[in-house]
């Protein structure tokens, strides 16, 4: 009985330590660690907090050059994109500029982005604050603040997994997703949807930081700004 108390005992605390290290991990493949943070709530401004973490660095500048500081700073809910995918995104807009001037060796930064283009970060921001308790695994469509897209809505919700049934029940994780035309899930058959038509779900990082003006939740790594599928250039 004793060895099977000591067992779990260091079961759970190996399942701490992992969570933890998930947590705290911010590189491009970390595993999806939704669940909230320790420490729910910010005494700084959306904008701020971004600006306080090193990974958003990236994202920071596309706010400024946007001329989106303020909007950020409203009461508005924000799925925030790290470096990995801004630089991904930024990368392939450089290539598409050495296509152009047929010269593989130019200098190219956020800077040379044209910010109407930057301006579709809205499609990140909803009005008001969405947290874990207004979603479900059914999931619902959202209006951005960048408005009505021909053929796209976007829908929040949440993805259960059993893939920690040895500690709990299940795991929700939230996601946010661009369904082009009707929900994949809803077509008699899936195989036949060309891949240019695919919806594409990205998890949640971490979810529900409150903000003093809003709330973020943080984007998987691997999500590219804009769903851009461009080429990356080489350098």
């Amino acid at each position: 009985m004793m060895t099977k108390i000591i067992n779990k005992t260091c079961a759970h605390l190996l399942f701490a330590l992992l969570f933890f290290h998930l947590l705290t991990s911010c590189t491009k493949d970390d595993y999806i660690n939704d669940g909230g943070i320790h420490q729910a709530k910010v005494n700084m401004t959306t904008y701020d907090f971004l600006a306080s973490h090193p990974k958003f660095d990236s994202l920071v500048r596309i706010i400024d050059r946007a001329n989106l500081k303020e909007l950020v700073n409203s009461d508005i809910t924000f799925y925030a994109t790290t470096n990995w995918g801004v630089a991904e995104y930024v990368s392939a807009k450089k290539q598409q500029r050495i296509a152009e001037v047929g010269d593989e060796n130019i200098s190219f930064t956020i800077d040379d982005i044209d910010p109407k283009r930057l301006d579709s970060l809205k499609i990140y921001m909803f009005n008001g604050k969405i947290e874990r308790a207004q979603l479900d695994v059914n999931g619902a469509y959202f209006t951005n603040l960048y408005g009505p897209i021909p053929g796209v809505r976007f829908q929040l919700g949440l993805r259960r997994t059993r893939d920690y049934s040895s500690y709990v029940d299940y795991v929700d994780y939230l996601y946010y997703t661009r369904v082009r035309g009707t929900l994949d899930s809803e077509e008699p058959n899936q195989n036949a949807i060309p891949e240019a038509e695919r919806d594409e779900r990205i998890d949640v990082q971490t979810s529900g930081i409150i903000t003093t003006t809003g709330i973020i939740h943080v984007l998987h790594g691997d999500h590219r700004l804009f769903f851009n599928k461009e080429r990356m250039a080489s350098n």
